[in-house]
């Protein structure tokens, strides 16, 4: 049987079925001209996004690494009333790109962009935590994990994006992939979580805090 991401057309398929309106179409457009755009999250995993935070009735959540704010824009728009998204971005020129895009889709008033190393900013932040996305550099992952995991409240969720790297963490010969294969191994023995590693794009990790 093939894999689903073997078929042909299937990116597009489903796509055209996660519900992009015109902001995100454009969103996803324009950061896939960009010369690292292959970072941006998946419009489907996209819808994820917004339905994982819906669903754990997000007041407070956070993002780690948010380019050009594709996932924000998700993240914000399933935020329950009042609620507020922080995210962590170390390049100041993405955070300039995903302020005006966030803005557009109007969402901005909702959130705070924070530019810097994300790891310091995790250790000044005291709002226990509803939601949180990980997507930034990959080595940093377990320093996210170990950050965010305390201030994330009981029933709380966080996602973590690429975390099966291309499938190279099944042998992980390199640094960088055996640190997320070791990661990936912890969360799944984590007394403190349930979890589950999806296929979806390049490997999915939603944890739940119990």
């Amino acid at each position: 049987m093939s894999r689903t991401s073997d078929i042909p057309g299937l990116t597009d398929y489903l796509t055209r079925l996660a519900g992009q309106d015109d902001t995100l179409a454009r969103v996803n457009r324009e950061t896939g001209e960009l010369p690292h755009g292959g970072m941006q999250s998946r419009p489907d995993q996209g819808a994820l996004l917004t339905i994982l935070a819906k669903t754990v009735g997000t007041r407070t959540a956070v993002e780690v690494g948010t380019f050009t704010g594709y996932g924000a824009i998700c993240i914000a728009r399933g935020l329950a009333d009042g609620g507020r998204l922080t995210c962590f971005e170390y390049d100041p020129e993405y955070a300039e790109i995903a302020r005006g895009n966030l803005d557009s889709a109007g969402v901005g008033d909702r959130t705070t962009i924070v530019v810097g190393p994300a790891i310091e900013g995790l250790a000044t932040f005291t709002e226990e935590i509803d939601f949180a996305y990980v997507d930034a550099d990959k080595p940093g992952y377990p320093g996210y994990y170990d950050a965010l995991l305390p201030k994330l409240r009981s029933g709380g969720m966080m996602v973590l994006d690429n975390t099966l790297l291309g499938g190279r963490v099944i042998e992980a010969g390199d640094d960088r992939t055996r640190t997320m294969a070791e990661l990936n191994t912890r969360i799944a023995n984590d007394p403190a979580v349930d979890s589950v590693l999806i296929g979806l794009a390049d490997g999915m990790t939603i944890v739940r805090k119990r």
